[in-house]
């Protein structure tokens, strides 16, 4: 009988523990294996936490034997993009080569099931919208080009020592455990609602929109905003495939459309009932007009379908948990 076992890196942080609970629920066993430096100890809350780095290819196949995993998924990365082309070096050495050596550890220990966290990133400013696994890859930030390295050497795996591996490239990861036990919580935040969020309740005081004046219909960027949950259903989805003999696939994960950065705003302040300032700001170099996802793929082969990514839904969600895990203090100015 297969294991119920699986290795989740990264467990400890915003989409990871999602998924640790979404396993939980369907009767598996996530083991967090995390090093703490971004992830939270107390995010683990369905299953045992292993404390090691992905680099150490005795530690990952050690926690694999203890535990008896079946399948790996693997969270574990630098993901700040601006970061990334200021620091090239810590994301090719953690997020290439720690990969890499998660990879030799799973070969060390037998286990072939590998489910890989990708990212929209590696299409950089993409010819066609919405975008499909179809359109060619053309990175433009080291991060980017660090997931789309991860894939190649996973592809050349499967070949050479048939690693069954499927990769999710997820668009705008968004919202919060509808229950309230988890959420976006990470220090410094970059993404446009959580942020949103924390200029409201006073904990920062630099918020602004990046760029007004792009070729979209209110003159401010549009992404596919998909609620973390929906996230997390599809890597269970993902998991249940490999293991039930499928060989993986790239898939995009996204909810089929766009809103822009207007929309998200306005959202929040009907949410909320607090006006927010958003002053202009320049646009950050790379950033596409619009990218949303072609996830008809998903749809098809691993029956994903997104049950709460609609922009209310995750706006309310966020909410309540910036309300519970942030403690409001007094907005600046």
């Amino acid at each position: 009988m297969t294991s119920r076992a699986v290795l989740v890196t990264g467990g400890a942080g915003y989409i990871g523990a999602h998924t640790c609970k979404a396993l939980a629920a369907q009767g598996y066993m996530p083991v967090t294996f995390d090093n703490l430096s971004t992830g939270h100890r107390d995010f683990v809350k369905w299953g045992p936490l292993v404390i090691g780095e992905i680099i150490d290819a005795d530690a990952v196949a050690s926690a694999l034997h203890r535990y008896d995993v079946s399948a790996v998924i693997h969270f574990a990365a630098h993901a700040n993009i601006g970061e990334s082309v200021s620091e090239p070096r810590k994301y090719y050495e953690n997020n290439v080569a720690g990969s890499l050596s998660l990879l030799r550890g799973m070969a060390r220990a037998g286990v072939d099931k590998f489910i890989f966290s990708s990212t929209c990133a590696i299409y950089g400013q993409p010819e066609h919208v919405p975008v499909a696994e179809s359109e060619r890859p053309r990175p433009i930030t080291p991060y980017g080009v660090s997931k789309l390295m991860v894939e190649q050497i996973a592809t050349d795996f499967r070949s050479a020592y048939d690693l069954a591996f499927t990769a999710l490239r997820y668009f705008n990861a968004s919202g919060a455990d509808p229950d309230c036990e988890l959420g976006e919580l990470r220090d410094p935040e970059t993404h446009l609602i959580p942020r949103a969020m924390m200029a409201l309740q006073g904990h920062i005081d630099d918020f602004q929109v990046f760029g007004t004046d792009f070729p979209t219909p209110d003159g401010t960027a549009v992404r596919d905003y998909i609620h973390v949950s929906d996230l997390a259903d599809a890597h269970v989805l993902a998991v249940a495939d490999l293991l039930d003999g499928g060989q993986g696939d790239v898939f995009n994960l996204g909810a089929g459309k766009g809103h822009s950065v207007k929309q998200v705003l306005d959202a929040i302040a009907i949410e909320t009932g607090l006006p927010l300032p958003a002053p202009s700001g320049p646009k950050r170099e790379g950033d596409a007009a619009s990218l949303f996802a072609d996830a008809a793929l998903a749809r098809q082969r691993l029956g994903w379908r997104p049950k709460a990514s609609d922009l209310a839904t995750i706006v309310r969600s966020a909410w309540r948990w910036h309300r519970k895990a942030h403690p409001k203090r007094n907005r600046p100015g």
